[in-house]
């Protein structure tokens, strides 16, 4: 049986999903799936132990619903609450449907007692933060879990939301890639944020700061393809055995992420399908994204790949630019630091300067929204091919 639970962002909302979750996880009430909206339940047959399903953003296609069992989400809870230094009470800040909102939950529960709750009904605002943060009993660790642009928005606001902000004895940072910019400026505003790597068929974040969990094997296929193992691992996807068979095997799961091991620390290089092959080389975005968000007078960056009569494709960036910046002032500077930190082809031949990247789910960038954008530019906004 599946029971389906609307959550909106409220604090009342959240509680129902709560005690839900709690009698999903002791086995005494039916798996529970968290919705933002009303709708049907996925058909398929839930395998023992069913305590979440949660559904896929559907970036690729049509979304999958993901099956965690209970022994997953409590072993994911377990080892988070070993990794960060014991239990602690918990803040939920993100939507509660998404993994990572569902596994604030869990971990509070184990831990014993709910998560305070910031009222998101009308998005996240940082004075609700920090209002939020007040209400935490003092004296106990405080743990929270954030994306990016969130942490991005509390540092700039300052006062009250940075002064809770640096209250968490560890402030979890996942959804979408941490540009190391901004996490060098999280650290030195005395903020202790812990960069996480997951997803929702591995229970969220199993790979902190580039370490596995205690139990979690991170392993490479020959084209650099991250497989993920261990007991965090899902169950499988409700109702389609054919992508289950495709993606997990044994306990593992073969992730869409290209990915390098460094003595056993992970770094995430992209997507596997993000990869832009031009001229018959292959450019992943991510590391142009890096490369870009890291030069004076670019606040944001987002690469993909579009497509080209000469080139088949060819890299374009869009850009967020900081006040009173000009991209044709920008343009050479920046192409020159991505040849030499990347190579020629990793130069992206079309730009567009955007006043915010388009974003999906809880913080990921719109690769597909981009790449609309970027395909519609003018001749104008297009630098000539590398000679």
């Amino acid at each position: 049986m599946l029971r389906s639970v609307v959550v909106d962002g409220s604090p009342g909302s959240v509680a129902g999903l709560a005690a839900a979750l709690a009698s999903a996880l002791d086995g005494t009430g039916p798996a529970v799936r968290p919705v933002a909206v009303p709708g049907p339940d996925p058909g398929g047959e839930l395998p023992e132990g069913a305590a979440v399903v949660v559904s896929t953003s559907g970036s690729t296609g049509e979304p999958k619903h993901v099956v965690l069992t209970a022994a997953a989400l409590t072993a994911s809870a377990r080892a988070t609450e070993d990794r960060l230094g014991g239990p602690g009470r918990w803040l939920l800040a993100l939507p509660a449907e998404h993994v990572a909102g569902i596994q604030v939950v869990v971990r509070a529960l184990l831990a014993g007692a709910p998560p305070q709750v910031q009222d998101v009904r009308e998005g996240f605002r940082p004075e609700g933060f920090a209002r939020a943060t007040e209400r935490l009993p003092h004296g106990d660790r405080r743990y929270t879990s954030l994306v990016p642009t969130q942490l991005l928005r509390l540092l700039d606001a300052g006062g009250a939301p940075l002064a809770a902000l640096r209250g968490y004895a560890a402030v979890l940072v996942g959804g979408a890639a941490l540009d190391p910019a901004l996490r060098t400026r999280a650290l030195d505003a005395g903020v202790h944020v812990v960069t996480t790597y997951g997803m929702s068929e591995t229970a969220g974040g199993c790979v902190y700061d580039g370490v596995p969990l205690d139990g979690v094997s991170v392993t490479l296929e020959h084209d650099g393809r991250i497989v993920l193992g261990g007991p965090t691992v899902a169950a499988g996807y409700l109702g389609d055995a054919a992508a289950t068979a495709a993606a997990f095997d044994g306990g593992r799961f073969r992730t869409g992420d290209l990915g390098r091991l460094d003595d056993g620390r992970l770094t995430v290089l992209g997507r596997a399908d993000d990869v832009v092959v031009t001229g018959g080389e292959k450019v992943a975005p991510a590391a142009v994204e890096r490369v870009l968000a890291a030069q004076p007078g670019i606040a944001d960056a987002c690469v993909v790949g579009v497509p080209d009569e000469h080139w088949g494709a060819v890299v374009a960036a869009a850009v967020v630019l900081a006040p009173d910046e000009n991209l044709d002032d920008l343009r050479a500077s920046l192409r020159a630091a991505v040849r030499t930190a990347l190579g020629r082809a990793a130069v992206p031949r079309r730009w567009l300067a955007v006043d915010a990247v388009p974003l999906r789910g809880i913080g990921k960038p719109d690769r597909s929204a981009v790449a609309r954008l970027l395909s519609a530019t003018s001749s104008s906004e297009r630098t000539p091919p590398i000679r």
